[in-house]
C-alpha cells in the first residue's frame, strides 16, 4: 500500500501515518518536518521517474510507503502519475488543505466560480489567457511561469494579483499587487499560488456547478443582442459557421480583426478565449466595449487599422477572424496568417476578394477552404402569412496552419 499524505497550509503529519514506512517519499521540506521511523529509506522528489521507480520495488515486494505531498495530492499533483503507474487500489490518500483552497481562504473569498491553472512545467500563455478572460483564476506557479511573468503580460488587465507565499509556515505572506508591481520583483521559490482577481466581479452570483469556465447557453446571438450600426454586423447565420471554425476555446487567445460591432468577439469571449478586437472607427471601438460590457465578459480592445495595428499587439493568436473586406484585405490576412498559431477565418462580401484572400492563406503555409453562406429568414406578410427573406450572400473562408510553417514552432 502507497500512503500518500497531503502537508502545508498548516497540516500536520500524525507520527502513526509513517511509523511502519519502509521507504518515505517527499520532498526536502517534507522529509524535514516529519518525524521518520528508524532504518527507512527517504527519497527526495526531483525528477519523479527514478522515485516511481524506486517505489514499485517496494510495492513489489508489498513493503509499506509514504509519500509526502503538499497540500491536496489529488489536485494537480502526485496522485495522477501514482494511480497510473500503481493502479488506484493501492493508494490510501490523506488530503490537505490545498493552497488554492487556502489562498482564497485568506482573501475571504469563495472559489467554487473560479478557474484553476497549473503553470508549472506548462506553457504559460494557457494561464495568462485564463487571466485576461475570467475574474477569478488561482494560477499554480512554477519557475518562469511566476508573479513577475504574470504581472508582466497583464499589465494592461486592471487585474489585482494576490501572491500567496509558503502558507501555513511562519513565513507565510499573502500580498495584494498590481500586475506592475508584481512584474518588479524577485519573488523567490516560496510562492504557493497567485490569484487573478477582477475585484469588481470577484463576488459572482451563487453557483451550482463548480467552476469558473462554463458553456453559454447558447450561441450565434441574434443580432438584436449587440448595439451595431446601420445593420453592419456579421449576421448569425454568418457568425456560427465562423466560431465553428475558430474554434474558440479557454486558455487561447483570438483576434477579432476589422471588429464593427465586435459581435465576434463577444461570442468567442463567451466561450471561454482571451479575445482582442481590432477597430479602426473610434465609434466602433466605444461599440465593441459596450459590447462586451452588456454580455459580462472582457474583451481587449485596440483602436487602430489593420495591417499597421497588428504589429503592436504582443502576443501571437491562436485564431483570427477577419471581417470586412476593403483594398487593404489580403494585406491584413498576410500578416494575420503570419502571427496565427492555428488558424485564419475571414468574411467577405465582395466575390473580387476572394481570390486575394486565398492566396494570402496559402502562401503562408495554410490549407484552405471555404463556402459561400446565403440564407433566407422568414418573414411575415399581411394576411397572416409568411415569405422568405434573403439574406446578403456572404463568402467565409478559412484557413488551418499546415504542420512545420510557423516560425518559432517547435517540430
Amino acid at each position: 500500500m502507497i500512503t500518500v499524505v497531503g502537508m502545508g497550509a498548516g497540516a500536520t503529519v500524525d507520527a502513526e501515518v509513517t511509523a511502519g514506512a519502509e521507504l518515505v517519499v517527499g520532498g526536502r521540506r517534507h522529509l524535514d518536518a516529519v518525524r521518520l521511523p528508524e532504518g527507512a529509506e527517504q527519497v527526495v522528489l526531483g525528477p519523479l521517474a527514478p522515485a516511481l521507480d524506486t517505489v514499485g520495488k517496494y510495492v513489489a515486494e508489498e513493503r509499506p510507503v509514504v509519500v509526502l505531498a503538499s497540500g491536496d495530492p489529488g489536485f494537480f499533483g502526485i496522485v495522477r502519475a501514482l494511480a497510473e503507474r500503481f493502479g488506484p487500489e493501492r493508494l490510501d490518500v490523506r488530503p490537505g488543505v490545498s493552497s488554492v483552497s487556502a489562498a482564497f481562504a485568506r482573501t475571504g473569498l469563495t472559489w467554487d466560480d473560479a478557474v484553476v491553472v497549473s503553470a508549472h512545467g506548462r506553457d504559460p500563455r494557457t494561464a495568462v489567457h485564463l487571466c485576461r478572460a475570467h475574474p477569478k483564476v488561482a494560477v499554480l506557479t512554477g519557475p518562469g511561469a511566476g508573479p513577475a511573468e504574470l504581472g508582466a503580460a497583464l499589465r494592461d488587465t486592471g487585474r489585482v494579483l494576490v501572491v500567496a507565499s509558503a502558507l501555513g509556515s511562519d513565513r507565510e505572506r499573502v500580498e495584494r499587487v498590481t500586475p506592475a508591481e508584481a512584474a518588479a520583483r524577485d519573488w523567490g521559490a516560496a510562492v504557493s499560488v497567485v490569484l487573478c482577481l477582477d475585484e469588481a466581479r470577484a463576488l459572482g452570483p451563487v453557483r451550482t456547478v463548480a467552476g469558473g469556465v462554463g458553456q453559454p447557453a447558447g450561441w450565434a446571438l441574434d443580432e438584436a443582442e449587440f448595439d451595431h450600426r446601420d445593420s453592419m454586423i456579421t449576421k448569425f447565420e454568418v457568425r456560427a459557421l465562423a466560431l465553428a471554425r475558430l474554434g474558440p476555446r479557454p486558455g487561447e487567445l483570438v483576434w477579432d480583426v476589422g471588429a464593427g460591432s465586435g459581435s465576434v468577439a463577444v461570442e468567442c469571449a463567451r466561450l471561454g478565449a482571451a479575445v482582442t478586437a481590432v477597430e479602426k472607427a473610434a465609434d466602433g471601438v466605444e461599440r465593441v466595449r459596450a459590447n462586451a460590457a452588456a454580455h459580462g465578459v472582457d474583451v481587449r480592445v485596440v483602436h487602430g487599422a489593420a495591417p499597421d495595428v497588428l504589429a503592436g499587439l504582443d502576443e501571437d493568436p491562436d485564431a483570427v477572424f477577419v471581417g470586412g473586406g476593403g483594398r487593404e484585405l489580403p494585406a491584413v490576412v498576410t500578416a494575420c496568417a503570419r502571427r496565427a498559431r492555428r488558424t485564419v477565418v475571414i468574411a467577405m462580401a465582395a466575390l473580387d476578394r476572394v481570390p486575394a484572400a486565398r492566396a494570402a492563406l496559402t502562401d503562408a503555409g495554410f490549407s484552405c477552404d471555404g463556402v459561400l453562406v446565403q440564407s433566407s429568414r422568414l418573414a411575415p406578410l399581411p394576411g397572416d402569412v409568411t415569405r422568405l427573406a434573403a439574406t446578403n450572400p456572404v463568402f467565409l473562408l478559412w484557413g488551418v496552419r499546415l504542420p512545420a510553417h510557423k516560425e518559432g514552432v517547435d517540430e
